[in-house]
């Protein structure tokens, strides 16, 4: 592409309170449609808002978190517009004065920084519900507010990002950062996290940015991805036509994968911003400031750096570790406990995952010293690979310790040449054409052979023995047919 691709992301995060922004409904997802709703988020007349505490704390740990500087006096303002799911045809939201400004946030494995241009609390708006899943098909839509006041941050970049790979590393990157410092579960299936872009394409030697065009409902950082490249796509096409870009909002349909026009894009002017009259301004001090910052637990970066530090882990290990806090917790509590690090990562990026996902067992509630312990009866030649998987999955799952199961089971690896030679000679007698299929110099059948003498023993044979004995068997059959 002969065009520079420039994209701005605008990212709505649900924080996590237990209340509303401005009442004391709830925020709980999932209950009957209309059900926590009071008149103050239905904006009924004589209602007042009062602000959630905990909801500013929480976004100035997002400003801080994104390396933003934190306003000491901010406000709220009303933006006016009209739209079913917005009960008081306003949203309280921040305009002039936003909580956070002038930060960034550097893109994994990368020394890139995205610019962050600012944070801002406003107000969830409802949710309108559209027979047949898609607004393009419905005939009519309806109304749930349960949603109407649900504290959302607003979180924006500067147009610094130049590819739909590094919108989703940064959007990846983001979430992290936010599931780190507990400010949202950031579940975009529960719409906790979404995200509209801004995207733009320019000529290299132009220095003013190209006309831009919203693009939403991309419900995936996958979609997100595959959203922008198609859109990226149509402006060149319309480009090297000798055609113009149109300022507008477009949908993404995840079936065609293709964006469809849905409005003229409005500008801030459209919205009659003015400062929300039953909200006071709000003060902060450099006291209560520093108290959070001292408190911030670490971010996913600088986990990064330790791991690879302390641990000596492989960069794809790492990755899939911090990518998880629950995974990276129960990773550095069985570390403890078992010091070869790399077969530990190894473990816990496969069996523990596969457990957690096939048992729908929550890695945090997994005991990691079950697999610490798990890890050291293969070392110590207890157990092979295979019967450690197996005890593993049934140790976390009930409760027990490994040693007891394999006691209790008799799972113990079976070593002793006087055990193992007998399991061979049968194995050897019953197959023949095997055996003379080895001897003719075909070498996979010797891992048949050992195969075979493995499911004799369910396993639990020491394979260095067994391909021991075997080996010197077939060599003594070769010796005699020469």
């Amino acid at each position: 592409m002969k065009y520079d691709v420039v994209i701005g992301l605008e990212v709505h995060v649900e924080l996590k309170t237990r209340s509303k922004l401005f009442c004391g409904c709830q925020t709980s997802f999932g209950s009957q449609p209309n059900t926590q709703c009071c008149p103050v988020c239905l904006g009924l007349p004589g209602s007042l808002p009062v602000l959630n505490r905990r909801a500013l704390e929480l976004a100035i740990i997002a400003s801080l978190a994104l390396n933003c500087t934190v306003a000491m006096h901010s406000r709220f303002d009303r933006k006016n517009y009209f739209y079913p799911d917005l009960p008081k045809a306003y949203q309280i939201s921040q305009y002039n004065h936003p909580l956070g400004e002038k930060g960034y946030l550097k893109l994994p494995g990368s020394e890139k920084r995205v610019g962050i241009a600012r944070v801002h609390l406003e107000e969830e708006a409802g949710k309108l519900i559209h027979p047949g899943g898609s607004i393009l098909e419905a005939d009519y839509s309806m109304v749930d507010y349960n949603r109407a006041g649900i504290p959302l941050l607003e979180i924006v970049s500067e147009p610094q990002i130049n590819s739909p790979l590094e919108a989703r590393l940064y959007l990846e990157e983001l979430r992290l950062i936010m599931l780190y410092t507990g400010v949202s579960d950031c579940r975009m299936e529960e719409g906790s996290l979404r995200c509209d872009a801004n995207i733009s394409l320019k000529l290299p030697s132009d220095e003013r940015l190209g006309t831009k065009v919203e693009v939403k409902n991309m419900n995936s950082f996958r979609n997100v991805e595959l959203a922008l490249a198609y859109e990226a796509e149509r402006q060149a096409a319309i480009l090297n036509a000798g055609g113009e870009i149109e300022q507008e909002t477009r949908h993404w349909d995840e079936i065609t994968r293709t964006t469809i026009s849905l409005r003229g894009k409005e500008e801030a002017s459209d919205y009659r911003y003015f400062p929300e009259p039953d909200l006071p301004p709000f003060f902060l001090d450099e006291t209560y400031i520093s108290k959070l910052k001292s408190n911030m637990p670490e971010l996913p970066a600088v986990r990064r750096e330790r791991f690879c530090r302390q641990y000596s882990l492989e960069p794809g290990d790492i990755e899939i570790l911090v990518g998880n806090p629950d995974l990276a917790d129960f990773y550095e509590q069985a570390a403890v406990y078992c010091r070869d690090y790399r077969e530990l990562a190894n473990w816990v990026n496969g069996e523990i995952l596969r457990i957690a996902r096939e048992e729908e067992l929550p890695v945090k509630e997994m005991d990691p010293l079950v697999l610490a312990e798990t890890i050291g009866l293969l070392q110590k030649g207890a157990v092979n690979r295979l019967i450690a998987k197996n005890i593993l999955s049934e140790a976390l799952i009930k409760g027990e310790k490994p040693a007891d199961l394999v006691k209790k089971r008799d799972l113990g690896i079976i070593g002793e040449r006087t055990d193992i030679e007998p399991l061979v000679q049968k194995v050897l007698s019953e197959n023949g054409k095997a055996v003379e299929s080895y001897l003719h110099g075909k070498k996979k059948s010797f891992d048949f052979l050992v195969g075979r003498v493995m499911a004799l023993t369910g396993g639990r044979a020491d394979p260095s023995v067994v391909n021991k004995i075997l080996k010197e068997k077939l060599d003594k059959r070769a010796e005699k047919s020469e």
